[in-house]
């Protein structure tokens, strides 16, 4: 086995239906929002770019980095993309790229994917906009360590919802799964922080404009996007090598005796991130992450190209 799952990614099984129903609504208003937000606000040139991240966090969360106690964790990426994009453009592509995971890869329930859009991208991108924007015009170093506290804490906001979704559904204990959840995520955020203060410090030190931060030109945004490709693409590449320790969510679940109520899908495309054909193999993966990554940076590329051709 080459990948294990995305932490957070909340199968079919572990919420009720009434939960999951009631993530769905809330889902589905705020990204109405988003769309209503993003029409009246989108660019041009922030098209392309919403492509880019798209692809590089589809690319990005296929990286398990181990954690303490046999656990992995990596990338979510929802504060990376508002800090980036703003919040309402992060929010569609984390919901884009949650979609493919779910639809095209069966990494996350179909029921549930209301609640692992709210938990992951949601909620970690209007953290991770809302603090960094709260230090506007300060230096560059404050930026970066509130960039990284944003993207830790979005984590933590992202396994807090989990573990109340979990307990109100009858899964597990409140007074249990809250503490197994954050203890596991405090670990797996950190990862988050370092990854994500990382990125803007590669975006401040090549295109500071993209954070308001300098001068553009069209020909240096074309070619930061393609660069941005191919870092997509490399990662995809690494991902052979990702840690195939179960991740948060599934560590707490197999602790605490209900991985077994998770339901595979009933229906299987390309299934735990491997090409059918292929077997599980290193081949394989990288297969189906070039799959992924070309899949999301289309669809939130087409997906804003028709948003602006309707505010135009």
């Amino acid at each position: 086995m080459f990948y294990s799952p995305v932490p957070l990614h909340i199968p079919d099984g572990f919420l009720s239906l009434i939960v999951s129903v009631i993530c769905w609504v809330i889902t589905a208003l705020v990204i109405g929002a988003a769309i209503s937000r993003t029409n009246r606000s989108l660019g041009e040139k922030q098209i392309p770019l919403m492509g880019v991240m798209a692809a590089f966090i589809f690319a990005a969360q296929m990286i398990n980095f181990p954690v303490a106690g046999g656990t992995s964790g990596h990338l979510l990426g929802g504060a990376l993309a508002a800090i980036v994009l703003g919040p309402w453009a992060a929010m569609l592509v984390m919901t884009s790229v949650i979609a493919v995971q779910a639809l095209l890869f069966q990494d996350g329930g179909l029921l549930v994917m209301g609640a692992n859009i709210m938990n992951m991208g949601l909620v970690t991108a209007a953290i991770g906009y809302g603090l960094y924007r709260s230090v506007a015009g300060r230096s560059r170093t404050v930026k970066l360590g509130v960039a990284g506290f944003a993207a830790w804490l979005s984590v933590m906001a992202g396994a807090l919802l989990t573990a109340l979704q979990l307990w109100l559904s009858g899964t597990s204990q409140l007074s249990i799964v809250i503490p197994a959840m954050l203890g596991v995520h405090t670990l797996i955020g950190l990862g988050e922080a370092l990854i994500t203060v990382s990125a803007l410090a590669f975006i401040i030190q090549t295109r500071p404009d993209l954070l308001g931060e300098g001068s553009e030109s069209a020909k240096a945004s074309q070619n930061w996007v393609y660069v941005g490709g191919i870092i997509s693409l490399v990662v995809v590449l690494l991902s052979p090598l990702a840690s195939a320790d179960p991740d948060g969510l599934e560590r707490v679940a197999i602790n605490m005796g209900f991985i077994d109520a998770g339901q595979s899908s009933p229906f299987q495309i390309i299934p735990d991130y491997t090409i059918p054909f292929l077997g599980e193999t290193a081949l394989s993966t990288i297969m189906a992450g070039v799959v992924g990554v070309i899949v999301v940076a289309a669809i939130i590329m087409l997906v804003g190209r028709g948003m602006k051709a309707k505010s135009s």
